[in-house]
């Protein structure tokens, strides 16, 4: 991509959008585009096209969407399976109709079956059903995915599609509810020490295994598949069976990562497991050689990233 090129961002003050952002312009790239939902819908079909008839868009990058955790699947999936979709193919669309370059779709290994051999390779996408938790959210993905992919092939269109594993980082969502397992338990530690409580309760029995990439990981993840050219990236995917895990390749179980948290946020209380509660999965590991392949592989561990991000999430709660 050239310096002076119009990237579109969608979903530019997300997890991943805005780390996203926050690299572009490290990088020094001068003609960023983003909106707020106030100024666009990404929703409505005809702002949408009007956006993009307007600014005329080199490149597009979809970070946008609704997420939340388990409560928050739980609780509105005909909201998140209506939003998500809607999103994707109005964005997919028009950037189609206006001939962009190149768009990045960015989806999530909820794509993949509850029951599948680990670690998750591509191919598993579509081979058993669906977490019954976050089916909607993750019907939404596939379909984002299976766009790009027919855009591809009726169009000549060169969109791609990279699925990360459990990301967390800076201006993640710490909400006490709708919110994913590292920020959940991250804002939990911090009130207990602020209010000296004697112990922090985790959900489950601690066993359950889980990959963790840090954002700015991702990021960079992102920027690398968007920027390979269209032969290195159609040579390491196939027509129909086009999407990059983004991961570590490594699982950490609950119990490490709360211990890790813990001295990260200098909890001097009790760890307590609740086994009554919901863990989902027992693990849940992506494959990640077909872009370690391409040349890219994570720099940043759990422990530092988790350092990373409360620091940021303490100096936001001061």
């Amino acid at each position: 991509m050239d310096l002076n090129d119009k990237i579109y961002i969608a979903g530019h003050r997300g997890l991943v959008g805005s780390a996203i952002v926050r690299q572009l312009e490290e990088r020094d790239f001068t003609n960023l585009l983003v909106r707020e939902h106030k100024e666009l819908d990404l929703t409505n079909q005809v702002a949408v096209q009007a956006f993009f008839s307007q600014e005329k868009p080199d490149y597009v990058i979809l970070a946008a969407g609704k997420v939340g955790g388990i409560h928050a699947n739980n609780t509105y999936p005909a909201d998140f399976i209506y939003q998500n979709l809607m999103i994707g193919a109005n964005i997919i669309n028009s950037a189609y109709e206006h001939k962009v370059k190149r768009l990045l779709f960015l989806g999530s290994t909820c794509i993949y079956p509850r029951s599948v051999e680990q670690p998750m390779r591509e191919d598993a996408m579509l081979t058993n059903v669906l977490e019954p938790t976050n089916e909607p959210y993750a019907l939404s993905k596939i379909a984002g995915i299976k766009l790009c992919e027919s855009y591809n092939r009726q169009h000549g269109t060169d969109f791609r599609s990279v699925m990360p594993t459990n990301l967390y980082g800076i201006n993640d969502n710490f909400h006490p509810e709708n919110s994913h397992v590292i920020p959940a338990l991250m804002r939990r530690f911090h009130e207990a020490k602020v209010n000296n409580e004697p112990e922090v309760v985790v959900w489950g029995t601690g066993n359950a295994m889980r990959e963790f990439l840090y954002v700015d990981d991702m990021a960079a993840a992102s920027l690398f598949v968007l920027e390979l050219d269209k032969q290195t990236y159609q040579a390491n995917t196939q027509p129909m069976l086009s999407h990059i895990n983004v991961g570590t390749g490594k699982d950490i179980t609950i119990r490490e990562m709360a211990e890790t948290m813990k001295e990260v946020t200098e909890f001097t209380g009790k760890l307590r497991f609740d086994t009554t509660k919901s863990e989902g999965t027992l693990r849940k590991l992506i494959d990640v050689t077909r872009l370690e392949g391409m040349g890219w592989k994570y720099s940043i561990d759990l422990k530092e990233g988790l350092k990373k991000t409360y620091e940021w999430y303490f100096e936001s709660n001061k």
